[in-house]
């Protein structure tokens, strides 16, 4: 029964990585975007909330709150993938995910470089 209920709950989250579609849903969406670093973020310790502002493909933007801490490798992530939905004017998130730049694609990086 409750793997039942877990696998429900998976098959109602929509994927976008467009924020055009975040917005317009009611559903929990899994949304892909970048964290824009020339906004900064901000971390409320009273409250326990971590937000920031995220960009999709299209350069759309939106503020993410996440009831949470800050994830350890977040200023050196190359992706964000936040789960939530959006109301109130802000993607309430429930998870994030980062995606780090690869040690391999820093190497090669490097090493064309030369």
């Amino acid at each position: 029964l409750i793997l039942m209920g877990y696998l429900f709950t998976q098959s109602n989250i929509e994927y976008a990585d467009d924020f055009t579609t975040v917005k317009a849903t009611t559903k929990t969406v899994k949304a892909t975007g970048s964290w824009i670093k020339e906004k900064q973020y901000e971390i409320n310790k009273e409250n326990k909330t971590f937000s920031f502002y995220m960009a999709d493909e299209n350069g759309n933007e939106m503020k993410v709150i996440y009831e949470g801490t800050i994830p350890n490798n977040f200023e050196t992530a190359t992706s964000v993938v936040v789960t939530g939905k959006y109301r109130e004017g802000y993607f309430h998130a429930k998870d994030i995910l980062t995606k780090c730049p690869s040690k391999y694609e820093e190497e090669s990086v490097t090493s064309s470089s030369l």
